[in-house]
């Protein structure tokens, strides 16, 4: 598998190693089980109940080997599957790899500190962390540029003379290619102009105390001397 189709799951991935078959539910077991299709939000509530010391509220660093401890402490609550799936997915989070980056030790059912966090683990989120950042900012800066090209396409089709086909002819495009991107690009700077604050100019050059234009420099105050040769002083006597 190549690095850019690999998932999100950190090298650092300290899932716990597999639990044994989980044993036949018990009927004295006051733990409710959870069905084998389970999604991660009915296992996450579940541990939550069972285990708040350590699913209750941020992410913790897990204790190694922490789904072989899930399965001893509630028998037949989980199934492999299910309870896989969930760590896999917490695991892989961005709160579970900022806790990882921050915490000096890993924690157990109880939440309480077992094992140190190595270094080796601390750094590899640390770098998936920066990897995800540099996709993040690598697609919104592609995103704002398509905006940008939108943007320029609407403004030249509203400003040209050519007839329709022409103007495809022009950019390179059909008119099925056309019309969808022209809808889009009035639609975002329509959502533009509604995020402005209520009153604000809509050409933020042109903002400023209404009845005089920001461009132009506040003229300073005159002195009130002679105004110089040849122009005569026009104050009222």
């Amino acid at each position: 598998m190549s690095p850019e189709n690999a998932p999100e799951t950190p090298a650092v991935d300290d899932v716990p190693d597999a639990a044994p078959p989980p044993a036949e539910p018990d009927a004295a077991t006051p733990a409710q089980s959870v069905a084998a299709d389970a999604g991660p939000a009915a296992v996450a509530k579940q541990l939550r109940t069972l285990f708040p010391g350590l699913f209750a509220g941020p992410p913790k660093p897990l204790k190694l080997r922490i789904q072989s401890d899930i399965q001893q402490r509630a028998p037949g609550t989980f199934t492999k599957q299910a309870l896989s799936g969930f760590l896999r997915r917490l695991t892989g989070s961005h709160g579970y790899l900022l806790a990882l980056t921050r915490a000096k030790h890993r924690f157990d059912l109880d939440g309480a500190p077992a094992g140190e966090l190595s270094e080796e683990h601390r750094q590899a989120a640390v770098e998936e962390l920066a990897r995800r950042r540099g996709n993040r900012e690598a697609r919104e800066a592609a995103e704002e540029d398509q905006r940008r090209q939108r943007a320029t396409l609407l403004r030249d089709f509203e400003s040209t003379r050519l007839t329709e086909a022409n103007f495809c002819a022009l950019k390179g495009l059909t008119p099925e290619q056309l019309q969808p991107l022209l809808a889009q690009a009035r639609q975002e700077l329509q959502d533009r102009r509604q995020a402005l604050p209520s009153g604000e100019a809509r050409d933020p050059r042109r903002a400023g105390p209404p009845g005089r234009r920001p461009d132009r420099p506040e003229r300073p105050d005159r002195p009130n001397g002679p105004r110089g040769p040849g122009r005569p002083d026009r104050r009222p006597r």
